[in-house]
């Protein structure tokens, strides 16, 4: 049997909360006090809860979703999910590529092309720009150091998208939220993973700033529509990368570890 006690809880408003919804405490009980007096309620029950519920529509717990975000890329789901997007994708391709003049794709990087796990489960999901990467696994692990190592690995699914994209002779645009001041480490970084003999790397010029990143993407895309390519295929981690137009088809891949605008 629990035994609940709390002095800023009257009996009437105890009633009130039992009428506005579904709270176990309130399930069959013996409620005593003094409706006319300041004397605390007491509220005993065999089904009562070992802590009080709320009636308040909170967001999703984030350290739960952290604990849920971790599993889904240990149990191996997250990449099977890469997966199947990047074989819609390279089904897509494969059709669409003889029908038209000039194709290519554009991919994003980060989350897309490159894994960033190592530093995301090091930071426990947060971003710090600044910083030194020195001490993996452990963190904290700052994002500019991490990139400019150029440790990240291709993500299995998307090389072999880009690799089939190529042997189709499909021009591969990489067009990334990145900076132009980390080009070298990210165009080093790219063929060491396998991601060769691409037509183009897009970054983001160093002092832009823009609300979104569709707002530097989208242009960047049209801008390779005027050179005559026809971009059947746009893909990214993150709906602002697929934002904007300037693609036959999107493909949105999965990514629950952090939200780009």
């Amino acid at each position: 049997m629990s035994h609940v006690s709390g002095a800023p809880l009257r009996a009437a408003a105890f009633l009130a909360a039992c009428a506005v919804g579904p709270l176990s405490a309130c399930a069959p009980s013996s409620v005593t006090a003094n409706a006319s007096s300041n004397a605390p309620v007491t509220v005993t029950s065999s089904s009562a809860p070992t802590y009080a519920q709320t009636l308040i529509d909170q967001p999703a717990n984030v350290g739960d979703a952290k604990i849920a975000a971790v599993d889904y890329y240990n149990s191996g789901r997250y990449l099977k999910d890469v997966g199947v997007v990047a074989d819609a994708a390279r089904t897509w391709v494969q059709e669409e590529a003889p029908r038209v003049s000039k194709p290519a794709i554009v991919l994003d990087i980060d989350e897309t092309s490159l894994s960033n796990w190592p530093m995301t489960k090091a930071d426990d999901f947060g971003y710090f720009p600044k910083g030194p990467c020195d001490a993996l696994p452990a963190g904290p692990c700052g994002a500019e150091a991490w990139e400019l190592s150029g440790k990240a690995k291709a993500l299995p699914p998307m090389l072999a998208l880009y690799q089939a994209a190529r042997a189709d002779n499909v021009a591969v645009f990489f067009v990334t939220g990145r900076r132009e001041v980390e080009r070298k480490s990210t165009t080093t970084n790219l063929l060491n993973a396998g991601y060769r003999d691409f037509a183009a790397l897009y970054l983001k010029p160093n002092a832009m700033k823009v609300a979104s990143a569709a707002d530097y993407k989208a242009p960047v895309r049209q801008s390779i529509e005027a050179r005559g390519y026809t971009i059947i295929a746009n893909i990214g981690d993150q709906p602002s990368d697929l934002a904007g137009g300037h693609a036959e088809k999107t493909f949105l891949l999965p990514n629950p570890f952090y939200r780009v605008r």
